[in-house]
């Protein structure tokens, strides 16, 4: 068995490129079915994400030509998207064997993604897995593939603790939350500000079990466009004091040049919560959150800073643990190489042991009248002392293929050549 694989990423290709190579949900099926021709791809699956476009393919059983393979996934990429060959010899790699294997187990468990351990690419694989299924593009080879591959993603992330801390900013926003707060569900986010960073913060928040959001803008109808967005309640400002003893957690992002939550409105909001803990957020450069807020009882207050050194921590813990991932990889790729050999020698096993016993069986069929009648003892027997036979005689051509290197060495193809059959997998 072959496996080949031409892709693109964002570590080889801009956005632009992307783009221009990605295969929107509509016409993914005519792709895949237009990807398999039958002839040097015999399976296919496209894996088409914002980061990357990737083509994994099967070649059938006998073909020993990867480059016409790879030719031919680039041939395709050209056509349908019609694309100049160029920019696919500037931006695409190719891989094939044992290096497109490791690859796709890689791309898989998240090692190969932007952010190192991010949870996403495991499912966005499987889904194009089903895909490719649902178009019937795929069959033994790809299926054995895939199945070994979401078996490694497991393996990583429970053996390694590649995805067990945030990253981003806005994910350690999150895990922060978490920390004070036993659950999130049911709890209420105000957003002051509208920055990037804290409204991804949180609808993170709000996709782990926050179910309430104010937003708080100096303009109203800036916070009223944003809370029709994000589904949220727009706050005027001159009532911020008011509501804020409402909010759990205070993701704060402005361009303002001063402190504009001091201590003694937080002082306030806790007496109102009756000392319910709250958790602010601070974004902003400068700060707009008073530090003193910090050494209030209740009150748990972290800036960009305390947010960067706690996201960097966790990158470099991530890093430790992609090195331990890396190597669960590789060996599983060994594995699964030395796997795909070994089955492919014991096609060609069984395939001489049956030619053997077919043998066997017609000369006792020719044998019948000399025979004479048989008893169901006598013919019980004589069968037992022909598999005996049968396997006297095969046993040191077998330990002569099993004692070979791997699966397509000389003597093995010459095996393969004699009884002119294909590996049954």
């Amino acid at each position: 068995m072959s496996i080949v694989l031409v892709g693109t990423s964002h570590k080889t290709a801009p956005v632009e490129v992307r783009e221009r190579l990605a295969f929107a949900e509509p016409r993914l099926a005519d792709a895949l079915r237009e990807l398999v021709d039958r002839e040097i791809i015999s399976e296919g699956m496209i894996v088409s994400t914002c980061n990357r476009v990737e083509l994994i393919a099967a070649t059938p059983n006998g073909f020993r030509q990867p480059d016409h393979a790879l030719s031919r996934l680039h041939d395709f990429l050209k056509r349908f998207h019609d694309c100049d060959p160029a920019t696919l010899q500037k931006h695409c790699y190719n891989l094939d064997g044992q290096a497109a294997i490791r690859h796709v187990f890689r791309v898989t468990s998240s090692l190969d993604s932007m952010v190192v351990g991010e949870p996403q690419i495991t499912g966005q694989v499987k889904e194009a897995f089903q895909r490719a299924q649902e178009a019937a593009v795929v069959g033994h080879k790809l299926t054995r593939l895939m199945n070994r591959a979401f078996a490694v993603a497991k393996r990583v992330r429970n053996e390694t603790g590649i995805g067990s801390s945030a990253v981003s900013i806005s994910f350690v926003a999150v895990e922060l939350a978490r920390k004070v707060f036993e659950e999130l569900k049911g709890s209420a986010v105000m957003l002051l500000g509208a920055g990037e960073m804290a409204e991804l913060a949180a609808k993170h928040l709000l996709n782990y079990g926050a179910n309430r959001l104010l937003i708080v803008n100096r303009t109203f109808e800036n916070a009223a466009a944003l809370a029709q967005e994000m589904n949220g309640q727009p706050v005027p400002s001159e009532e911020f004091e008011k509501v804020l003893p409402e909010a759990d957690i205070l993701i704060c992002s402005t361009g303002a040049p001063n402190y504009l939550v001091h201590a003694d409105h937080v002082r306030r909001a806790l007496e109102r919560r009756r000392n319910r803990p709250m958790l602010f957020v601070d974004i902003s450069v400068p700060r707009n959150v008073d530090p003193a807020i910090g050494r209030l009882d209740n009150a748990f207050l972290f800036d960009v800073d305390d947010l960067e050194s706690i996201s960097e921590a966790n990158r470099s813990m991530r890093e430790r643990e992609a090195m331990r991932a890396e190597e669960i990889i590789e060996a599983e790729a060994e594995l699964f190489v030395r796997a795909l050999a070994e089955g492919d020698l014991n096609a060609v096993i069984g395939a001489f042991h049956q030619h053997v016993s077919e043998i066997a069986l017609l000369e006792l069929e020719r044998s019948r009248k000399r025979l004479g009648d048989l008893n169901e003892d006598q013919e019980q027997a004589l069968r037992v002392m022909i598999n005996s036979i049968v396997n006297k005689f095969t046993h040191p051509v077998i330990k002569q293929l099993r004692e070979s290197e791997d699966g397509h060495s000389p003597y093995l193809s010459a095996w393969r050549d004699l009884y002119h059959r294909e590996p049954r997998e």
